[in-house]
């Protein structure tokens, strides 16, 4: 294994401790429990949108805190679900009084983690809602989730509901906003490297030099198949073509399109799938009106990547074009 860590047990607490000297400006982080707050939390009268899950995917989901995204991030140990007592605490941290929404990806220990820190938060007299993000179409059940797994849509969602959110907008249209875009959104993605877990030491699965896993979730799960590695158009095709067809997206349809790295894969590439899909989308009808292009929502070092489609109304387009600041995305400031 070689990494530039220096004791495995270590890394998420010196990652945060990098967090808060680099980013001070937007970001207070708090420990034991570990979690990250925008700089200026709570803001009052504002609904505060909570996240989380295991470290290892950055920038998701702390690189995203900050004005027009995220009002705080629970970051577990790598590839494993936060616990009930950050969720709660950070949603302590960030309640305004408007409540609290948790945006949750669809895995088990993170789905059940966050309902119990919304009773507890309940308890304490905070209203909280919940929105649980599913999009990946590879495959229905995997290694660790009942149902489709939570993948590349979440960023896009954070982004979008963090500036409806921003701009004043109650905790039942922040939580009905976030379930419309889960549900007009669609990704899948692929891997040609495994990862190495800091304490696991080795590889997640092993990939020869001549094969690629079709589908594989962002811990490594399996996908829908292994097979020899091809083409980078022919790739972007495999990956797009059950996107379009599971919403269905469909001629005249407006949409952006996101093309995120896994970790190891340079923007060169990344360029390519991307010319490539808006190619298939314009012969299909469809129009990429935004987009968004880079490592977002990854997996350590794995080489791939995802895409996610999210179908674009005038709504949409305005709350993502809205100013966003954070360390992780930032723009219109």
């Amino acid at each position: 294994m070689k990494k530039l860590i220096n004791q495995a047990e270590d890394v998420v607490k010196e990652e945060l401790k990098g967090i808060e000297l680099a980013h001070p400006d937007l970001v207070k982080v708090f420990y034991d429990p570990d979690y990250i707050v925008r700089a200026d939390a709570p803001v009052q009268g504002k609904v505060g949108l909570v996240s989380g899950g295991g470290s290892g995917h950055e920038p998701m989901h702390g690189g995203f805190v900050g004005l027009g995204m995220l009002d705080a991030a629970c970051p577990g140990a790598v590839f494993t679900s936060p616990t009930p007592d950050q969720m709660l605490e950070a949603t302590k941290a960030v309640d305004g009084g408007a409540g609290v929404l948790h945006i949750v990806k669809n895995y088990t220990g993170d789905v059940m983690n966050f309902d119990m820190a919304a009773d507890l938060a309940r308890g304490e007299g905070i209203e909280v809602e919940s929105v649980v993000v599913d999009d990946d179409v590879a495959v229905q059940d995997s290694t660790w989730t009942a149902g489709r797994r939570g993948v590349g849509l979440t960023v896009l969602l954070e982004k979008i509901v963090g500036a409806a959110a921003e701009e004043g907008r109650s905790l039942k249209e922040c939580a009905d906003l976030a379930r419309k875009v889960n549900s007009q959104g669609r990704s899948m993605g692929m891997a040609l490297t495994s990862c190495t877990v800091p304490h696991v030491g080795k590889p997640s699965f092993d990939l020869t030099e001549e094969e690629m896993e079709i589908g594989i979730g962002i811990h490594g799960e399996p996908g829908r198949h292994r097979m020899k590695v091809e083409p980078a158009d022919k790739v972007t095709e495999m990956l797009l073509t059950p996107v379009i067809e599971d919403l269905p997206f469909k001629e005249g349809d407006e949409v952006l399109l996101f093309v995120n790295s896994m970790g190891g894969t340079p923007l060169i590439e990344l360029y390519i799938v991307y010319k490539k899909a808006v190619e298939l989308l314009e012969s299909k009808g469809i129009k990429v009106v935004r987009h968004l292009i880079g490592p977002y929502i990854t997996s350590l070092e794995m080489a791939g990547t995802s895409i996610t489609l999210l179908k674009m109304d005038e709504d949409l387009k305005k709350l993502w074009d809205a100013p966003v600041k954070t360390a992780g995305m930032r723009w219109g400031i």
